[in-house]
């Protein structure tokens, strides 16, 4: 099987951006993941830390393959978020249906057309489920390049994309073009980070983090350097992606899973605030958002302050294991965009 006809299938699909490379261990990538463990950077999300080894060498996930298929999506919506003291603000990714199901549905589709080109060929299927540094196989790949802000930025698209990952048990021809760093002297996603999050030019604390507060957090409170600047964010945050230079270029997505919900764009800070289980069940089925839960929602409408302790020290997580299940794992490192977790720093 070649290489062009898989991209040309996958183009048709829907991707935005594909590129193949082969599998190999990602020494220097997984040695810059453990050095932002180690500084606590990755604050309460524990999975991080566990299986370093795994999240860095997909032939352990996979024994069998042999290729990595790289995919990106763009999922930019050109409608605006509101600067409103009553108002609250949603992460633009979160504005339509769950990206993994959209990006999980047409990588199934891709991995049948492949078996059925190919039989007896292997897959997996990567999208936040599995261990994998996307957006270090997506440098590889040469769909972009890491940003200042640790997220991957492409030429045609800017950061408005979600990254996945196709292993499989075959050998391809393989891309070797990587793109070089474009940010040159740029510091606007530094300057404008209203925590300090990024603390140096590809360096990232998501513990000072908005997104990292409104979504991975499970306390009560919010930090208070992020409460202080939260600014209505009561769901991930786009301010340093929206002020990148390169966004100039984005363009509204073709995907028409991810045209945005009524009510999202501007959510009243009040209704959010005030939501029952069930109206939350009901809004976000099949959305980003439920992974922060009523309790978070709730806390992040308020001003990041619930007051309450019971529906936080459990929610969400296993209570024998403590560990957090695998399909609540949708912080960005996952998406290609918002927090680099799986690409925290480049030396």
């Amino acid at each position: 099987m070649q290489s062009e006809t898989i991209k040309r299938y996958a183009l048709e699909l829907g991707f935005t951006k594909i590129g193949i490379v082969p599998v190999a261990a990602l020494s220097e990538e997984g040695r810059h993941l453990r050095e932002w463990i180690a500084r606590g950077f990755h604050g309460r999300m524990d999975y991080m830390a566990r299986e370093p080894r795994q999240r860095s060498d997909p032939a352990l996930l996979m024994p069998s393959a042999k290729s990595v298929i790289c995919v990106a999506l763009n999922y930019f919506r050109p409608e605006k978020h509101i600067d409103d003291i009553s108002t609250g603000k949603i992460s633009r990714y979160a504005w339509g249906d769950d990206y993994h199901d959209v990006l999980r549905d047409k990588l199934k589709t891709l991995l049948a057309w492949i078996v059925d080109q190919s039989p007896g060929v292997e897959g997996k299927i990567c999208v936040d489920s599995a261990p994998m540094m996307d957006k270090a196989w997506a440098v590889r790949a040469g769909l972009g390049w890491i940003g200042k802000h640790t997220n991957l930025i492409t030429k045609k698209y800017g950061s408005w994309v979600f990254l996945g990952e196709l292993l499989v048990s075959i050998e391809l021809d393989y891309d070797d073009l990587i793109e070089p760093d474009h940010c040159g002297k740029c510091t606007a996603c530094i300057d404008a980070c209203p925590t300090e999050a990024i603390i140096a030019p590809y360096r990232l604390d998501a513990t000072r983090c908005i997104s990292y507060g409104t979504i991975e957090l499970r306390d009560p409170q919010l930090p208070e350097t992020i409460a202080d600047n939260l600014e209505n964010w009561v769901f991930g945050c786009d301010i340093c992606q929206d002020v990148c230079p390169w966004s100039r270029f984005s363009k509204q997505t073709s995907e028409e899973r991810f045209a945005p919900r009524e009510g999202l764009i501007a959510p009243d800070l009040d209704d959010l605030a005030a939501m029952t289980q069930e109206e939350f069940s009901i809004r976000f089925r099949k959305n980003p958002v439920k992974r922060t839960k009523l309790a978070g929602l709730h806390r992040n409408a308020k001003g990041g302050n619930e007051g309450g302790e019971e529906d936080y020290e459990t929610d969400g997580i296993n209570e024998t294991s403590g560990k957090v299940p695998v399909s609540d794992r949708m912080m960005h490192g996952s998406s290609g965009t918002l927090i680099g977790y799986d690409f925290p720093y480049v030396s």
